[in-house]
Formats: structure tokens, sequence, C-alpha cells
């Protein structure tokens, strides 16, 4: 019996994210020059010809990635941005950023990867592809920040610097995840937020 159309286009997407997922494994560990198609279908236990089906070069690969994360970054945008009191609206989104880089599903190799193409511009049109979305998604939470120090909810600081210290923050640990596996001791939400929580009296 055929499979319906719906059924096709389940099977479809099941194949590329799989496909997506092997080519951040991959880009992670090589860096995106370095790696190749064959590297992805090795990765991914499926053949080349099965993944030129669903995407026609290594950059568009990328790029479907690429995708993913501006639209991540909008969603997180529009969640900062929203009408919840700030400190459980970034307390939310850090127990959910350390619980995704604690995972072993791929998310902190996810973050090496969409970073590696914003500071190598590679492939080309990377950075002008998801800048404008990170600097959106950082002014939305500098602003988060003010409104959280004027509720008395975070101590007192320049909202850019601190919003500079806590991204950092979350950038650092995700690379020693890469490094050290389960082997990192990953802080607590408490300790991830004293950036912004220093000085309260909560």
């Amino acid at each position: 019996m055929p499979r319906t159309a719906e059924q096709n286009a389940a099977l479809r997407a099941a194949r590329q994210e799989v496909i997506q997922t092997a080519a951040v494994r991959v880009f992670a560990r090589r860096g995106f020059a370095a790696s190749t198609i064959r590297d992805i279908a090795r990765e991914a236990d499926v053949s080349v010809g099965s993944i030129y089906r669903h995407y026609a070069t290594k950059d568009e690969l990328y790029l479907a990635l690429l995708d993913q994360a501006v639209a991540g970054l909008v969603a997180l945008t529009a969640e900062i941005s929203g009408e919840g009191r700030p400190e459980d609206v970034i307390r939310a989104f850090t127990a959910r950023f350390l619980a995704d880089v604690t995972a072993d599903d791929g998310a902190a190799e996810f973050v090496v990867v969409v970073n590696h193409g914003v500071t190598t511009d590679t492939p080309p049109g990377t950075v002008e592809r998801i800048v404008g979305a990170q600097r959106s998604m950082w002014r939305a939470f500098e602003e988060c920040v003010r409104r959280g120090q004027a509720a008395g909810e975070f101590g007192s600081g320049d909202p850019a610097e601190i919003t500079a210290c806590y991204f950092a923050t979350l950038g650092g640990l995700t690379t020693m995840r890469l490094a050290l596996g389960a082997e990192l001791a990953v802080p607590d939400v408490h300790i991830v937020l004293r950036v912004l929580t220093e000085g309260t009296s909560g």
C-alpha cells in the first residue's frame, strides 16, 4: 500500500532531523570548512545521495541550521520582551539553557557551530544572517535587566555590561561542556544569575 503524502512528509522531516543532528556534530568537531558531506553521511549512517536529496550543498545544509538558530533567537526575544516578571523570565531561560547544555543531545555543539559561523563568516553571509537577530535579543535582554533593576529584582550596574557578562558565562559553559563532557560541574541557576542579582536582598 503506498504511503500517504502526510507519511512521506513525516519521513522526510525525520530524515532531515537525522542529517542535521549529524551535521552539527561534524561541524562542531571539524569546523565547517574541513567537514564534508561524506563525513556527515557517515555520522548520520545514511548515504551521501540521501543527503543530496535533501540539501543541494553543504552550505545549504548549514544555512538550514542557521535558520533554526535565527528562529530560536526571535522566539527568545519575544519571550524576554513579554509581560512576565524579569527575574522569572531570565531564570526560566537560564534553567532551560543549562539543561540543554548538560543533556547529550547536541545543544552545546549547535551553539558552537553557530558561533563559529558568525566569527568566521563561513559560509559567506553567516554574519549578516544571524547578527541582527542576536542584537535584537541582546537589546531585549538589556531592557529586561533594566526592568528588573527598577523592580529591585536585580542589582545595580550597566545593563549592557551585565548582559555581556551573562552571555559570556553561558558561552564559556558551552565550550567547557564540549571539552570536559560529564566532568563539567555545571553551576546551579542561582550561581549563574549572581551577575544580575548581586547586591539585592533576595
